[in-house]
């Protein structure tokens, strides 16, 4: 990883683990690609090897992320799906060269192009956040409980009630604030007037 940049988040699912390139979108945000040399990192880490990246075609992976967060928010609260985000993540998904390659191990690579262009790996991701805002896989949109945040994410817990799109960072941040307000004083109890028969 390159030094001096925020490290990626990385989950189960490829197109919410691409939108949690950008982080806290309700408060401070995060950009975790904010330069093409990220993007190919990110891309990497992810098993796509492109060969480089331009600054246009950052500006396509942003608009394709962006478009992948508001779709996948409103499937996750029941909203129709904004023609614009829907436009881009068709588009991506069919300007791609890529095709998916069976391991010997029985896994699943993905080759791109003869170019090793990142419209390929968007292609892929275009295509994964079809098959989970199309509900074809076994799990559920949601919104993370952080109001930070509010990233959508994909629940495949066996009760489907995950509240947070990364326990290690959302979830820890609000269970820790939730544990210091509850330790506060009140500060009604200092001022009060003690109780009769020497009760404070």
């Amino acid at each position: 990883m390159r030094a001096g940049f925020p490290d990626f988040r990385l989950g189960n699912v490829l197109a919410t683990s691409f939108t949690a390139t950008l982080t806290e979108r309700h408060g401070k945000a995060v950009e975790r690609i904010p330069t093409p040399h990220r993007l190919v990192d990110w891309l990497a880490v992810n098993g796509f090897a492109v060969d480089s990246c331009t600054t246009a075609q950052l500006d396509l992976a942003r608009e394709l992320r962006e478009s992948i967060h508001t779709a996948a928010t409103a499937a996750a609260t029941r909203n129709a799906l904004p023609a614009s985000a829907v436009h881009v993540i068709n588009d991506r998904s069919t300007e791609g060269r890529a095709a998916a390659i069976l391991t010997p191990e029985g896994g699943r690579q993905w080759r791109l192009g003869p170019a090793s262009r990142v419209e390929d790996a968007l292609s892929v991701i275009a295509a994964d956040a079809i098959s989970i805002i199309a509900g074809e896989r076994d799990g559920r949109l949601a919104l993370c409980a952080s109001p930070t945040c509010r990233a959508a994410f994909f629940d495949t817990s066996r009760s489907r009630t995950r509240k947070w799109c990364d326990m290690n960072t959302c979830g820890n941040r609000q269970k820790k604030a939730r544990f210091t307000a509850n330790r506060r004083p009140d500060p009604g109890l200092r001022d009060s007037p003690s109780c009769p028969g020497g009760m404070s």
